[in-house]
């Protein structure tokens, strides 16, 4: 049987997500608490989630950012529909009524109320109406001569007590009629009920997208942000870890040209990651106001098994303006302002510390570096922002590309620096260097 269009357009969403993240299904059940045959249903669409908030989960684990994941709690809700559809009982039981009294095809005329009334005359003295009734043809029931059968046809008297008086030839044949109405009334009364009953299993999961619907808006945020996510310490030092042995991993990069370098290795950032976030007003007097920066965990796993390398290869000046620190192994992590550094001239100087909130419009940005440390997991995380402007506000969800930052402990991987005179690279321990 072909799959509903809307269970296989939410499948085709949900096979997009674990593609983009990558791992099996086994490594993300294990995420979601469910497990690897659970998840393997839920992209072949041979099953829709009872619920939305493990899909949430799934779209968070594998970076999906607020329009996708709107986008598939809307397909969701439909496949849901159509699962729950496709789940209530589809049997009709008005046929089922109509069958039943095979010597009468119109039970449904008698149906309403006053079907029982005609019974309760017959115990009295038979009025003329009914003696005629057994014969052969219901013509005779009119009590007029037979020499005139055109004024029987026409008269209405004659043609009303027609409809109740047809279910008063059952009760001759052992009287089961108003037994066989009321039972055909409560299959009927059944029928209703379950059909109203169904409705709110089938509506229920529409309010879904309702609770999110008062935090969407189609205006556009009053400012523009940006992400420098491939940064490192003094434009230097650094550290990444990569799945590669060492001769098959290039040269160090220079610092501008990291993001390339760290894509087509695979890398992860080692014990430490940093991120620019540059925020812009879009008005030259309407100031953006930005209240906190807050940190979500959304993926902790142990510290992955690969070897580190050291990007050190001499270090420049450096700016670290707004710095905010950030313990990734904490159960709940904070962006906590510490001082910055000015080492950009001959001396350097120290720039205190500012905590929220701050001012952005058009002529006045703002930068704010995030260093997100951890020594014991392999952590997925992305950042909110809050802010508000002429009497709006919101959050913005600041991610990689729309995917979690990643940043994994290096606590005994092997570790390596590059010499450059050798041309190759060599263990940290045989450079001197301690890390």
């Amino acid at each position: 049987m072909p799959k509903d269009a809307a269970v296989e357009e939410f499948a085709g969403l949900v096979r997009t997500l674990k593609a983009r993240d990558g791992r099996s299904y086994e490594a993300l059940g294990r995420r979601l608490s469910v497990s690897a045959s659970t998840l393997h249903r839920y992209c072949s669409g041979a099953t829709v989630p009872e619920e939305f908030a493990v899909v949430d989960r799934l779209a968070l684990l594998c970076g999906a950012d607020e329009e996708e994941r709107r986008a598939l709690e809307a397909a969701w809700t439909e496949a849901d529909r159509a699962r729950r559809r496709a789940a209530s009982p589809a049997p009709t039981p008005v046929p089922a009524v109509s069958a039943a009294p095979e010597s009468n095809p119109e039970p449904s005329a008698p149906e309403p109320g006053p079907a029982p009334e005609p019974s309760a005359p017959e115990p009295g003295p038979a009025p003329e109406p009914s003696a005629p009734e057994p014969g052969p043809a219901p013509e005779p029931s009119a009590p007029e001569p037979g020499p005139a059968p055109d004024p029987t046809a026409p008269d209405p008297s004659a043609a009303d007590p027609s409809a109740p008086e047809a279910p008063r030839a059952r009760p001759r044949r052992g009287a089961p009629a108003p037994l066989l109405v009321a039972a055909a009334v409560a299959l009927v009364v059944l029928a209703l009920a379950a059909a109203l009953l169904g409705h709110p299993t089938r509506t229920a999961s529409a309010p879904a997208p309702a609770s999110t619907a008062p935090g969407r808006t189609a205006a556009p945020l009053p400012f523009t942000w940006s992400i420098g996510p491939q940064l490192w310490e003094g434009g230097c030092g650094h550290t990444y870890l990569v799945d590669r042995v060492p001769r098959a991993v290039a040269p160090p990069p220079v610092a501008a040209d990291s993001g390339a370098w760290a894509g087509t290795h695979g890398a992860v950032h080692g014990g430490e990651a940093l991120v620019r976030i540059t925020v812009q007003g879009r008005s030259p007097s309407d100031a953006v106001v930005l209240h906190a920066l807050h940190v979500r965990v959304v993926d902790r796993a142990a510290p992955l098994p690969w070897h580190a390398y050291r990007m050190d290869n001499g270090c420049g000046g450096a700016v670290t303006p707004r710095h905010f620190a950030v313990d990734l192994d904490r159960p709940r992590p904070l962006a906590r302002p510490v001082d910055g550094l000015d080492a950009s001239g001959a001396k350097v100087r120290k720039i205190p510390a500012v905590s929220f909130p701050y001012k952005v419009t058009s002529s006045d940005p703002e930068e704010l570096l995030v260093s997100a440390r951890t020594a014991g997991c392999d952590c997925r995380w992305y950042l909110e922002l809050e802010w508000s402007a002429g009497g709006r506000t919101g959050t913005v969800r600041i991610t990689d590309g729309g995917k979690p930052f990643r940043t994994s402990g290096t606590r005994g991987r092997p570790a390596y620096v590059h010499d450059s005179a050798e041309g190759r690279w060599i263990t940290d321990s045989d450079s001197g260097q301690t890390g």
